[in-house]
């Protein structure tokens, strides 16, 4: 038997479920349990993200369980992990990619365009409250934490006319028709590892060899750009700091990253390029590089 460490929220448990079902399928009869750990970040549900310390806020207690051999794999949202994991842990695998773009869920859903003059949007990610104050600066962004769930029964209830989130926790809850999905090369340029899973592993344990029998290599390779971007930045989500890779077919990939600009408020930075994918790193440190000066 092996055991998985998930957080508890109804979207870290499909993901968890979407795992279970990638290993009984490459390991049929493998008896697998899913151990719950509530993370600093759902500790602390009424914290605002960036008023917490340190990083890995939704990752170090999993991996706390990994570490101590508690769990033999922990299942994260990618772009939860910290830029830089704790010694003698890796990503085993990362599951084919979700739709990384972002979403904003109205009551009537309606997209950014429509909503009212000085309409109330709920996110507590820099990166997104960035980009959509580029797009309508007279939009009024509140802070807010919970889970998706939450944030959806916030607008369901009238609460608040419009939250942002990921589409691909929408679609892992099938409730993917309640999102105006961003264009994420002009508009809102996803966190960095945005929609994929990741399997986080004891680096040389047993589990290690069926773990990369689930990773996607354009996945990784598409992530690992991504969050090279994230780390030359300084890493951590309070960045407000977008970056995308995709195949673009053969062996290319494009990278899009964007980042808010300093000196010029309500604009954002773009910059795109293509690049084989042994060559992508380079070019995503080389965006950093530029952004950074």
């Amino acid at each position: 038997m092996i055991t998985l460490a998930t957080r508890g929220s109804a979207l870290a448990l499909a993901q968890s479920q979407i795992v279970l079902a990638e290993l009984r399928l490459r390991a049929p009869g493998l008896e697998v349990h899913l151990e719950v750990i509530d993370s600093d970040g759902d500790l602390n549900p009424h914290s605002a993200v960036p008023d917490l310390e340190g990083r890995g806020w939704f990752s170090s207690r999993l991996e706390q369980a990994l570490l101590e051999g508690r769990v033999d794999a922990a299942v994260h949202s990618a772009k939860d992990l910290p830029s830089e994991l704790p010694s003698g842990l890796r990503v085993g695998a990362y599951l084919r990619r979700e739709d990384p773009r972002d979403a904003m869920v109205t009551g009537g859903n309606r997209s950014w365009r429509e909503l009212a003059e000085g309409a109330r949007v709920g996110t507590s990610s820099p990166r997104r409250a960035a980009q959509l104050r580029a797009l309508r600066p007279d939009l009024d962004l509140v802070p807010m934490r919970g889970n998706l769930d939450t944030r959806l029964r916030r607008v369901e209830a009238g609460e608040i006319p419009a939250v942002m989130v990921a589409a691909a926790g929408l679609a892992r809850l099938h409730r993917g028709h309640l999102g105006q999905l961003l264009d994420p090369h002009l508009e809102c340029t996803p966190a960095p590892a945005q929609g994929a899973i990741a399997l986080e592993v004891r680096a040389g344990a047993e589990l290690d060899g069926l773990a990369a029998a689930l990773d996607d290599p354009a996945t990784r390779v598409c992530v690992e750009s991504e969050r090279a971007v994230l780390a030359a930045m300084g890493g951590g989500c309070r960045l407000p700091l977008g970056a995308l890779a995709e195949a673009v077919g053969g062996d290319r990939f494009a990278l899009t990253v964007a980042w808010a600009s300093r000196e010029r408020p309500f604009q954002m930075l773009r910059k795109s390029g293509t690049a084989p994918g042994p060559e992508l790193l380079d070019l995503a440190l080389g965006f950093a590089t530029e952004l950074r000066t």
